[in-house]
């Protein structure tokens, strides 16, 4: 891995995003929450996440690391979307 790999850095302007009222969201992509979708729900439960030992190459521990204090959360998000990417 080089050290391009991980050093793409978000364009997005998360000070306006932040600062938007809910009457300046445009939700008019979004559809209604309807009867059906509530009967379909079903209560979740998180399962306890694990303790485990894994080996990670210097570079991206600390690409982790720098995006703050929560990189740990970060790191098993980011797997837990690669797993279901992959699932069969």
């Amino acid at each position: 891995m080089n050290e391009n790999d991980m050093s793409n850095i978000s364009r997005t302007n998360w000070e306006k995003v932040d600062s938007l009222t809910e009457e300046e969201i445009d939700t008019s992509d979004i559809p209604p929450l309807t009867e059906e979708f509530f009967s379909k729900s079903r209560w979740w439960k998180p399962t306890p996440a694990l303790n485990v030992l894994v080996e990670i190459d210097p570079d991206t521990l600390a690409w982790f690391k720098s995006q703050g204090e929560d990189y740990e959360k970060k790191m098993a998000a980011a797997l837990r979307i690669y797993a279901e990417a992959h699932k069969v």
